[in-house]
């Protein structure tokens, strides 16, 4: 099925929030949240301020009753016009069957997260519904006013977001075309022969990561080249890979500060996927957000990448 973008959401409507993956620290969400001034009227999923269940597993927001519920209801909600979520984490993988692709398709909606959203960014994605890879509503509170900006630009306007000023570095040579899909690389290994497994065919994916140690960067890459996915890719973008780091390597040898980078790119050359490093997204002191699965332009000799198309119609 063929992803469209959807409409922009107007200044005044209602950006909703919800939780359905990792527990939120309300403080650090109004912090975020704060950062969006008074451009959207925000609408929190009830769970959010509620006392937590106990019965609820540590590392879960709430159970997977309410975690459903609550973003199914924000999908459905027609004064809702875009859906931020207040943090990632481990747990949306285990909604997703539960979530009505049809609901969505019916009032298209901007959802906009990132590492393990990576998973709803796909099951939008297969419902035919394009969203915005960008930071979750806790991170707000510690980005640049540059990328909160352009949060806001990606949801409120129809415009392609053009050259991106990113100080790439190329691994590979020639002009590559596609779409772009851009997630977390653990949860991109995770998804295959899932239903909602990246549509890697010609794309140009980025990647980034956070507490990995370079050999399970290793894994998830190998296992995505065993799968095909690697070869099918038209090229690779690899972003933060945020304390990605071994403190006890198999070889006793502490590893060089760029061991994660170097595995990563080792994988790619071996599976023939172009390549560039660089992009100021992930979990890091940079979350940019971008259209997930606009079409895209990198150009590895001149070392740029162009986004032409805008996240909303």
């Amino acid at each position: 099925m063929t992803a469209e973008r959807p409409p922009r959401i107007a200044r005044g409507q209602t950006l909703g929030v919800v939780a359905p993956a990792g527990p939120v620290r309300l403080d650090r969400l109004r912090d975020g949240l704060e950062r969006l001034g008074d451009v959207f009227r925000i609408e929190l999923a009830p769970s959010l301020t509620a006392p937590r269940d106990p019965a609820v597993a540590s590392f879960l927001a709430a159970s997977d009753d309410v975690r459903a519920a609550e973003l199914s209801r924000m999908i459905a909600d027609p004064d809702v016009r875009a859906i931020l979520l207040a943090r990632g984490g481990y747990g949306i993988t285990r909604i997703l069957p539960r979530l009505d692709p049809a609901a969505l398709r019916r009032d298209p909606k901007p959802i906009v997260g990132f590492s393990d959203a990576t998973a709803l960014l796909a099951w939008a994605h297969a419902a035919g519904v394009r969203g915005i890879h960008g930071p979750v509503g806790v991170q707000l509170a510690t980005l640049g006013d540059g990328d909160v900006a352009q949060l806001i630009a990606l949801l409120t306007e129809a415009r392609a977001p053009g050259v991106r000023p990113w100080p790439l570095v190329a691994h590979g040579r020639g002009t590559v075309r596609g779409p772009l899909l851009c997630g977390n690389l653990t949860m991109w290994s995770l998804l295959v022969a899932t239903p909602w497994a990246l549509p890697v065919a010609g794309a140009i994916g980025i990647i980034e990561d956070v507490g990995e140690r370079p050999y399970e960067l290793d894994r998830y890459l190998t296992q995505l080249a065993l799968t095909g996915q690697l070869a099918r890719l038209g090229a690779m973008i690899v972003g933060d890979l945020t304390r990605c780091t071994d403190p006890n390597p198999p070889s006793g040898t502490p590893d060089p500060p760029d061991a994660a980078l170097a595995a990563v790119l080792e994988r790619l050359r071996a599976a023939g996927t172009p390549a560039a490093s660089g992009a100021p997204i992930g979990h890091g002191d940079r979350n940019e957000p971008v259209p997930f699965g606009a079409a895209c332009v990198l150009d590895l000799d001149a070392r740029t990448f162009e986004i032409t198309e805008p996240a909303v119609a």
